[in-house]
This record gives structure tokens, sequence and C-alpha cells, in this order.
């Protein structure tokens, strides 16, 4: 009497459905509902329903509500990210590398269905000190980061100190265009960046030329 063997175990990682596995379905269920309803609206259950897995899955891959909400706003940062980054290295002008930020965050509030900044809305939900305000606070450091590296490309008199002054009307655009749904308050955002870079060049008695970032 020959043995049985039993199939071999998948992991929920592993277990894919119309070429998705069930990491890649449950992030999607996640960045749908909680950017349109909110982190602590949406419950566990209709994630889970919505991404077609098993609720192991979801506690396999993530360990809670907690970490799914962390690998969402990561996956967010990430094609922020890409999204921005692609913008700034369509240019070679420093001037206008930092100002593709402000561009391309324009083209995000045209997007059907923006309900403004991900991570403001997370945090206001979760607990102090929790993964959730670890994730925005890597966003935002990454943010001031980026504005800091543009603003000295550019011959910006104090880069950190414009970094932050842009990061202001970054985040106030945000807040601005999903409250009120107005798309449009990406021009005004990008004049006041605009403003801000000329004022520090003029500070610094003109800044650097406007050379190109080589290639």
């Amino acid at each position: 009497m020959g043995t049985t063997t039993s199939p071999p175990s998948r992991s929920p990682q592993r277990e894919t459905v119309d070429g998705r596995s069930a990491r890649e379905r449950l992030l999607a269920s996640a960045n749908e509902l909680f950017y349109a309803e909110g982190v602590q609206t949406v419950g566990i259950d209709r994630i889970i329903e919505h991404a077609g897995v098993a609720k192991g899955s979801l506690y396999n891959l993530f360990g809670s509500k907690e970490g799914l909400v962390r690998a969402y706003l990561a996956s967010r940062h990430d094609a922020t990210a890409e999204r921005i980054l692609a913008a700034v290295e369509r240019h070679r002008s420093p001037r206008k590398r930092l100002l593709a930020v402000f561009e391309a965050q324009g083209l995000l509030f045209a997007e059907p269905g923006f309900r403004g900044c991900a991570f403001v809305a997370a945090s206001a939900e979760a607990p102090t000190g929790g993964l959730i305000e670890h994730a925005a606070g890597e966003y935002r450091t990454w943010m001031r980061a980026l504005f800091t590296d543009l603003a000295a490309q550019a011959g910006a008199s104090d880069p950190r100190k414009l970094a932050r002054q842009l990061q202001v009307v970054y985040d106030g655009a945000g807040l601005a265009a999903g409250m009120d749904g107005d798309p449009s308050i990406a021009h005004p955002a990008r004049a006041a960046a605009e403003a801000l870079l000329d004022a520090s060049l003029e500070k610094s008695g003109g800044g650097t030329p406007d050379r190109a970032i080589p290639r």
C-alpha cells in the first residue's frame, strides 16, 4: 500500500488569484478602502472580504490591523516618491526640478477620488507612538530631505530653512485641495513655492547659476 503524500503547504503570500498574491490583494483593498473611508471606519473583516483571502492570511502577513495600515502607508510613500522623483528627473535645471514637486502634486489633485493626504488622515485617527505615527514620520522626513536637497541644488541661501517653508506650502496645498475639492489650489501653491525660492536666492546674492544637473 503506497504512502499518501500531503500537498506542500503554501504561504499566504504565495496563494494567488488572477496573478496576485494574498499580500498584493490585501494591500490593494487597504489602499482602496482605507483611503476612501478612513483607517478606523473600515474593519478587518471588510478588508478580508474585499480582498477575497482567508482571515489567517492577514494576520500571518501583517500581524494586526495596525500592521496592515503600516504597510498601506508604506505603499503610499513608495508611490508618492516614485511619482515625484519621475517629475523631478524630467528636468535638468535645478529651479525646474524643485518646482516639479509642486507640479506633480497638482496632477495628483486632479485625479478622480483624491481625498487629501493619506498620512494626515491616518495619523489623525492613530494612537501616539505606534506604527502609523512612525510611517507618517518616515514620509515627512523623506519629503523634507528631498526639499533640502533640491533647495541646495538651486542655490538657496539656507536650504534647510527653505525646505521647511516649502513643506508647509506642500502640506497646506494638500489639505486645501482635499477639503475644498479644488485641484486649482495647485497653481497658487506652485507660485508660493517659486516666490519663496526667489526670495532665498535674492538673499544669497542671486544664488548659483541655474546650471543643468549632469545626467
